[in-house]
């Protein structure tokens, strides 16, 4: 691997190409200028991620809706901000650091995340209906301590981007600060009820600029969102949307679906609105029915699943569509490989510190509190296992173990002998799993039709030959060129 003395050289030249780019983009090269970031991002990524830039290219031309996406982010975001945000999500975390992690993931024989999702703590000063975490006040929490420990540790295998959830993070507005603060080289994404977010705090996000936002948003409707989190919610996101727009900060929305909302937080007037306020991304998520009041009814249907596949798409497209990068992770495992979770991609660890595979996934054999380490945790025995038999099958439109595979998840809970980590309303994962095969059931006959209308084979094509290569083969090749790197150095 890359030596320190290398990858700060390194850090500091790629920096200060950006400088150039992100100056020189709103002059009259601009269209030139942003091909020379796509062509670096492509030379950075071809031997972990080669095909990440490939859409990239195909949308950016004069004139396209990408195109004009990018101009408005460059015009409309803080120099420092942005810089900060490519330079650790896309040097630190995209390439160097999925480098990284690739080698290590194979030298320890271990799954090593690109994303750490971790709670600071369990508090809310929301009562949401449906949700638990404000039931438990201020029980649950991470200090701050062990927060540095866990992304110090994290960071020494290659982690650079971590998101956190709870709860409401920015209840522990001081600590989340310091730690980006401290931490200066990852990037930080908060999910927030946006509450909390006041002009001094925006004015401390753009001077550290490692911070970006997921912002929970129901509909378009007030009353419709406020019927969910408490009358004037709505008001209060539209409000912190525009405070992050004034400081030029980076933000967008992270929203659930489910069988009552699904329509309107993917209309045309979800997205106008949206984007009328500045949000660049919008975060979708497949309803779960995990935990205390945990409710099957409420998945999508069949119908509506086929359609936020089709919708996602459509509003993401190179023609048409809406300016904004919208994401569905339950219908996109395509891009991911399938299933991310189980540190194979991210992880997830909950406010009393439980390594859990998944945010959903509510098993552990380990705590951070009690592990020596945090490459301990992601060698315990329920992270090997996902290790050990994943793929659960070719088609990534079933890519959870819980949610589309429920004959696996008790497998592996089993197999390592793990421990259920909900502390609100625990249940084994034979139960959980029980309230999910209906589902199941029903889907699979659609998954296959529209994986098949995709991979009429029913294995995915790669556009290109690294792509397609498992981990220990990629950090061969890493391994060849960061020696060959280091050769020249010295």
């Amino acid at each position: 691997m890359q030596s320190k003395i290398a990858h700060a050289a390194e850090r500091k030249a790629f920096g200060m190409v950006l400088d150039q780019i992100i100056k020189s983009a709103s002059g009259d090269d601009r269209e030139k200028n942003i091909g020379h970031l796509v062509d670096m991002a492509g030379k950075l990524l071809k031997d972990t991620s080669p095909g990440a830039t490939r859409g990239i290219k195909k949308g950016l031309y004069p004139g396209s809706k990408w195109e004009k996406y990018l101009f408005r982010i460059i015009d409309e975001t803080n120099p420092h901000v942005l810089k900060t945000a490519i330079l650790n999500g896309g040097y630190e975390a995209a390439f160097r650091g999925l480098r990284t992690t690739t080698a290590n993931a194979e030298r320890e024989q271990c799954n090593v995340p690109w994303i750490i999702l971790f709670d600071p703590t369990s508090a809310c000063n929301k009562h949401c209906v449906g949700c638990w975490a404000a039931d438990y006040g201020n029980r649950l929490n991470l200090t701050f301590d062990e927060m540095d420990r866990l992304v110090s540790q994290a960071k020494d295998l290659g982690t650079h981007l971590f998101m956190l959830t709870g709860g409401e993070p920015l209840v522990r507005k001081g600590d989340v600060l310091k730690l980006a603060e401290k931490h200066h080289d990852c990037l930080f994404n908060i999910f927030t009820n946006a509450s909390l977010v006041d002009d001094a705090f925006c004015r401390d996000v753009q001077r550290l600029g490692n911070i970006v936002f997921s912002v929970s948003l129901e509909s378009y409707e007030p009353s419709v969102n406020d019927g969910r989190r408490g009358d004037g919610s709505f008001e209060e996101v539209m409000n912190a949307f525009d405070l992050m727009h004034k400081y030029g900060l980076l933000y967008g929305t992270s929203t659930a679906y489910t069988r009552d909302n699904t329509e309107r937080v993917s209309s045309d007037e979800f997205f106008d609105l949206i984007i009328s306020k500045g949000c660049r991304f919008a975060w979708y998520f497949h309803y779960m029915p995990v935990g205390e009041g945990a409710n099957a009814d409420l998945m999508p249907t069949v119908e509506q699943r086929e359609y936020m596949f089709r919708r996602i798409r459509e509003i993401r497209g190179i023609e048409g569509g809406k300016p904004i990068f919208a994401m569905d992770f339950q219908n996109d495992g395509e891009y991911v490989g399938g299933c991310i979770a189980g540190g194979r991609v991210y992880c997830h660890v909950n406010a009393r510190g439980d390594v859990e595979p998944c945010v959903f996934i509510h098993y552990s054999n380990v705590n951070i509190k009690t592990a020596d380490s945090w490459l301990d945790c992601l060698k315990q025995p329920l992270f090997q296992a996902y290790r050990a038999h994943y793929p659960w099958n070719k088609n990534m439109l079933q890519p959870c173990p819980m949610l589309e595979n429920p004959a696996i998840l008790p497998r592996l809970v089993n197999e390592s002998g793990a421990a259920t980590s909900e502390y609100v309303a625990p249940e084994s994962a034979e139960d959980l799993c029980g309230r999910t095969s209906p589902y199941a059931r029903k889907w699979a006959p659609k998954a296959k039709e529209l994986w098949n209308e995709m991979y009429p084979t029913g294995e995915k094509v790669y556009a290109d030959e690294m792509s397609s290569k498992d981990v220990s083969y990629k950090a061969k090749v890493i391994a060849a060129e960061d020696a060959a790197e280091e050769a020249v150095v010295d």
